[in-house]
């Protein structure tokens, strides 16, 4: 399984710590909480609005250097546009592992 990486961001941060600090801190309360806007919408069986956080958390995938993840959430975004919730479990065990990588980030 991929693991998640500081790399981008410490590429899109250089020396600036602040910023550096400004974007974990943005990562570390957006993520949590989008997560749960996707968890609702899959109970929910609203597959247009999961599609919609899917694509959101696209974008924290790969601002924590997980290429794979990204396409593999590409291709569940896709399945959740056709009302398919094939990739489901792979997809929720990326988020898992972003999440544990997010909490222990400083």
């Amino acid at each position: 399984m991929e693991e998640p990486n500081e790399s981008y961001i410490k590429q899109l941060s250089g020396d600036n710590v602040e910023f550096r600090t400004k974007i974990i801190s943005v990562i570390k309360k957006e993520l949590p909480e989008e997560i749960t806007a996707y968890k609702d919408s899959i109970k929910a069986l609203k597959f247009q609005i999961a599609a919609s956080c899917v694509h959101k958390l696209k974008h924290k995938i790969s601002v924590l250097g997980m290429e794979k993840s990204y396409y593999l959430a590409e291709e569940f975004e896709i399945n959740l546009l056709k009302q398919s919730t094939n990739l489901q479990v792979e997809f929720e065990t990326i988020l898992n592992t972003m999440l544990q990588f997010v909490d222990q980030l400083s």
